[in-house]
């Protein structure tokens, strides 16, 4: 499942439905399958130092470039596909960020094989306070600050500050239970 509508919501040539349909189906909602929690890290690595709205119009290029963010495809990029994204104009050609998602893709499945799934390591974690984890990601990935960390797990339910209380989707999520509600 895509986080993103991007290309339709650019093909109307609409910044604001762009950041809308983000902020009103995804932002912040519980996200269960690794190949999306992979995606949406790499998305937030990518993120720093840009506009939020740059990553967006971009999610198409970053699928193709990334193998639909399969973790196992991407974690056995040679030096070659390494060379193939830094030559890919359609996402953000920074070699540290490209070498992130690559390292990150294997730490991902050593924690497959150690707890079964990305989501049960974060799972296995929580709760954590945002400083406990922005050190826990800082041990365990590459590229992964404190800003980096923290819209990734807010922006995937285990964090709280996606949505104000009074916003109209926060009770949507509410209803999805984010882990941030289960403590």
């Amino acid at each position: 499942m895509s986080y993103c509508n991007a290309i339709e919501a650019m093909q109307q040539g609409d910044k604001k439905a762009l950041h809308k349909n983000y902020h009103d189906h995804y932002y912040g909602f519980p996200l269960h399958d690794d190949h999306e929690l992979f995606c949406r890290l790499v998305m937030e690595i990518n993120q720093a130092g840009l506009s939020w709205e740059t990553i967006l119009k971009k999610e198409a290029s970053f699928r193709k470039a990334y193998s639909n963010f399969n973790i196992r495809e991407v974690a056995a990029y040679t030096e070659s596909d390494r060379e193939r994204l830094l030559a890919d104009a359609g996402i953000i050609r920074n070699k540290l960020k490209i070498n992130a998602a690559i390292e990150n893709a294997k730490v991902i499945l050593k924690l497959q094989e150690e707890f079964g799934s990305f989501e049960k390591w974060l799972e296995h974690h929580h709760p954590k306070t945002k400083e406990e984890w922005v050190k826990l990601f800082k041990k365990t990935f590459r590229f992964t600050g404190g800003e980096i960390v923290n819209e990734f797990l807010m922006s995937i339910g285990y964090l709280r500050g996606a949505h104000a209380e009074n916003c109209p989707v926060h009770q949507q999520i509410l209803e999805k239970k984010p882990m941030w509600a289960n403590k």
